[in-house]
């Protein structure tokens, strides 16, 4: 009897685990290369802001564009729904920068927008959940002070600009801006509509005549008054984010009927 040739084992399984193995190598390169991509788009400060709230890091005082009311945008939140609307036209704004004034009873704001300084882990988180859309105005947070680091903010802006209410509600409060012993301006205190156990206090402005405790304000629409210069009364922490002398309009914001404790 003729035996029969045993016919040769196939191999296809073992070029199914070479292909599967193919497969991930290919898809292990693509994350690497993805998380590469990240890291470049982090370093260089993320995605580039939407024109229409785009707000400018610095521009020249011969190169600004007319003045007046800016464009209503969200500049922050607080708690029980308050808003903060930006107080300066866009164009003139020179920096956000929040900051810590080393007062508990401030209310922590939640800052609208992008931060410009933030780590790198930040911005890969933001990057991987969809958090760095790019929309509002870029800012800053300064860790210097004492306190919440949200705790307050400066809106830069040279010196003669106008400046609107951040809220819509009513003027309960106007002093004078008392430094060594010298008034520089005036504190304007406001009661936003929406969250009337706040008070919304602002802090280096020279206020326009017509301005009066009593007044209905309305936000990015009502003028409050100017920023002053006080560049040779005190050094202001916003010229290191600025490529002036860093003035600017600061905003608190504090439990009613208290009064904020300013810088």
């Amino acid at each position: 009897m003729i035996a029969t040739p045993k016919r040769p084992a196939r191999r296809r399984p073992r070029r199914r685990l070479d292909h599967r193995r193919g497969r991930r190598r290919l898809g292990l390169g693509l994350v690497v290369l993805m998380i590469v991509a990240l890291v470049a788009t982090a370093l260089r400060g993320g995605s580039t802001p939407h024109p229409e709230a785009a707000v400018a890091v610095s521009a020249p005082s011969h190169a600004l564009a007319p003045d007046g009311a800016p464009i209503p945008t969200l500049l922050a939140t607080g708690p029980n729904g308050l808003e903060l609307d930006l107080p300066i036209n866009q164009a003139r704004v020179t920096a956000i920068v929040y900051h810590g004034v080393g007062d508990t009873r401030v209310v922590p704001l939640a800052p609208a927008g992008h931060q410009r300084n933030a780590g790198l882990l930040t911005r890969l988180g933001n990057l991987l959940t969809g958090a760095s859309g790019g929309s509002g105005p870029g800012y800053y947070i300064d860790g210097a002070g004492s306190g919440p680091d949200t705790g307050s903010v400066d809106v830069g802006a040279v010196a003669g600009t106008r400046v609107y209410a951040p809220v819509d509600g009513t003027v309960v409060s106007i002093r004078a801006y008392v430094l060594d012993g010298a008034a520089h301006g005036s504190v304007v205190q406001v009661q936003p509509t929406s969250t009337p156990a706040d008070i919304v206090t602002l802090t280096n402005l020279r206020t326009a005549g017509r301005i009066a405790v009593g007044d209905q304000v309305t936000a990015a629409r009502t003028k409050l008054g100017t920023v002053i210069d006080l560049s040779k009364v005190i050094t202001q922490e916003l010229a290191k984010f600025t490529s002036d002398a860093g003035n600017h309009i600061h905003i608190e914001v504090g439990p009613a009927p208290a009064t904020s404790l300013l810088l």
